[in-house]
């Protein structure tokens, strides 16, 4: 997969958030782009060990979270924090894309 330059996420970040009054609703925006675009679920490793991303969820006051699980264990871990999979599921670059957008 080619990595997306700076324009091409810069688009992406304009398609997300094109109806949005404030940074809330643009928030709001991505969540709904991710949960669409982002094919779940994909392997990625966490602390050395393989975990599975199930879902993207909005959480308030915690933004977008990756709802991870390795066996019966289960944790929601920041979307801005979770390592790029060494094989990046199908429309990894729209993470790529709100990270681009939350820094």
């Amino acid at each position: 997969m080619a990595e997306p330059s700076g324009r091409d996420l810069d688009a992406m970040i304009e398609a997300a958030c094109v109806d949005a009054y404030g940074e809330e609703e643009e928030l709001v925006g991505f969540h709904a782009v991710l949960a669409d675009r982002v094919s779940l679920p994909f392997t990625t490793q966490v602390l050395g060990v393989d975990v599975v991303v199930e879902d993207l969820d909005l959480r308030p006051g915690g933004g977008v979270v990756a709802l991870c699980r390795r066996g019966v264990h289960r944790q929601a871990l920041p979307l801005l924090d979770l390592p790029v999979p060494s094989a990046p599921p199908q429309g990894w670059e729209w993470i790529e894309a709100f990270r681009r957008w939350a820094h």
